[in-house]
This record gives C-alpha cells, structure tokens and sequence, in this order.
C-alpha cells in the first residue's frame, strides 16, 4: 500500500533529524509545496561554529541555545537559495516553539505537520490559531 503523503514527508523529516548536531534533542523539517520540497533544516550550531557534540550544549533555561532550530535553518536555507516558501507546508518532528512560530508565519506557511509536541508549544499553538493555521499531530 501507497504510503500517506503526509506521512511521506514527515518520514523524510525524521530522517534529516539524525543529521542533527545536539544530543539532547535531534529535530528535522521539510519545507513542501505542491508535492515538491523546497528546503530542508536541522537543529545544528551556525555555519563554522562549533557543533554541540564536540564542545557541549549550552544550556539556558533548560534548552540547548548553542542550535540553530530545524525550522530556523530550513527557512534560512530556502531564503540563501532564492525558494520561496510563501504557500507551503512545514512537516517536522518537534512542534514549533514560539520564536519559530513567529518565523513560519511571517514566511506565509500556510499549515503543520508534526511528529511530536514541544514542552512549551501553548504560545505558538495560539498564534497558529489566530493566524488559522492548521497544525496536524500525524502518528508514523
């Protein structure tokens, strides 16, 4: 049987993560439009930096700070490339935090697909929803 598109893509999202630097936290995103992906991030440090797993994370308030999120570098990605994300759709493993949230619609990412809920996701959730944003939890 021909495997859920949806679950197609956040497959892809999953294996990116495992090209994550940060041990406590591998994270990956995939951005789609049409069928067609755009661009692709994971949580790592900034291009020539020092990554987490050689030199440590850097803790504050209980979150790694040294990483770029999957989300961040994804969007960053498709901007230093000239792909527009305006339209699209966001599949990733961890659901957006806040800072991410503000990012995603500010791209004119139209919906979410995530594989797993972020700690501190209620901020972002109510911004998704007043910009009417779905957001779908898909099981693999």
């Amino acid at each position: 049987m021909r495997q859920d598109i949806n679950k197609y893509f956040l497959s892809i999202a999953k294996t990116i993560s495992t090209r994550s630097t940060c041990e406590r936290k591998k994270v990956g995103c995939i951005i789609v439009r049409d069928k067609n992906i755009l661009s692709t991030g994971y949580n790592g440090s900034p291009a020539g930096l020092p990554h987490c797993e050689e030199v440590g994370c850097e803790i504050e308030n209980s979150s790694c700070i040294r990483t770029t999120h999957a989300e961040q570098n994804a969007i960053c990605q498709a901007a230093k490339n000239g792909v527009s994300i305006n339209n699209s759709i966001l599949y990733t493993t961890l659901f957006p935090c806040y800072t991410c949230a503000k990012m995603i619609i500010n791209c004119g990412i139209k919906e979410i697909y995530f594989l797993e809920d972020y700690h501190s996701s209620r901020k972002s959730k109510d911004i998704f929803w007043q910009r009417k944003i779905n957001c779908y939890k898909i099981l693999l």
